[in-house]
């Protein structure tokens, strides 16, 4: 919650309420929304230079892609921990996105999803494609009560999001320490102005239904 009592969307207010439990906010536009991956020096420079991942990233490995900034921010320590000191802001096409999670399943069985817990494993050995809901981030990266996707590539997939789907990737591993250094120093709106202003993004009801996506 913001001092106010309002709540908020990573530190962005949300019409004066929470938003709802599962909801996919992003920063998008008419054709692409952001997605952020943390990675090693090696991977982020050779996948800036050609404008998308190329080796030593693994297209036979699954890859994990998250809309939220904060969250980001909390998986990689701000861009500190071994292997993820560089974070990668990777302008993805909104139909291929839209693509991807309409093959998805959900990493936990959910029986208001699922109709049994054969059926969420059928399902899960089946899909190229991960889903899984965390809490969202505070600026100071504390839980919050609503959640935040990711996203699990792999198989064909990957191959889809390397070779088809991105659209241009960007270094924003400078914002992050940016952004944490103001936390650290007490001048959180400041921090507050420089996080990307994800707002709520328009999925197509099957895809939202494929996610298990509040309404």
């Amino acid at each position: 919650m913001s001092q106010d009592g309002e709540a908020t969307v990573g530190e962005a207010t949300v019409g004066g309420g929470p938003p709802p439990m599962r909801q996919l906010r992003a920063l998008f536009d008419d054709e692409s929304l952001t997605v952020y991956q943390a990675y090693s020096p090696q991977i982020a420079d050779r996948a800036l230079a050609a404008g998308r991942f190329v080796s030593p990233f693994k297209i036979h490995r699954m890859t994990w892609v998250k809309p939220s900034f904060l969250w980001m921010m909390y998986r990689s320590g701000w861009a500190t921990k071994p292997m993820q000191e560089r974070v990668l802001a990777v302008r993805i096409a909104r139909a291929g996105f839209e693509e991807a999670l309409t093959q998805a399943c959900l990493t936990h069985f959910d029986p208001a999803v699922h109709s049994s817990h054969d059926a969420w494993k059928a399902q899960r050995d089946a899909s190229p494609v991960r889903v899984q809901w965390d809490p969202e981030r505070s600026l100071d990266l504390q839980p919050l009560p609503w959640r935040s996707i990711q996203v699990g590539l792999s198989g064909p997939v990957v191959r889809d999001y390397v070779r088809r789907w991105t659209l241009g990737i960007t270094d924003v591993t400078g914002l992050a320490h940016e952004v944490h250094a103001l936390v650290d120093a007490g001048r959180a709106q400041q921090a507050r102005d420089l996080v990307p202003q994800e707002r709520a993004y328009p999925l197509p009801e099957e895809v939202a239904g494929a996610v298990a996506a509040s309404a």
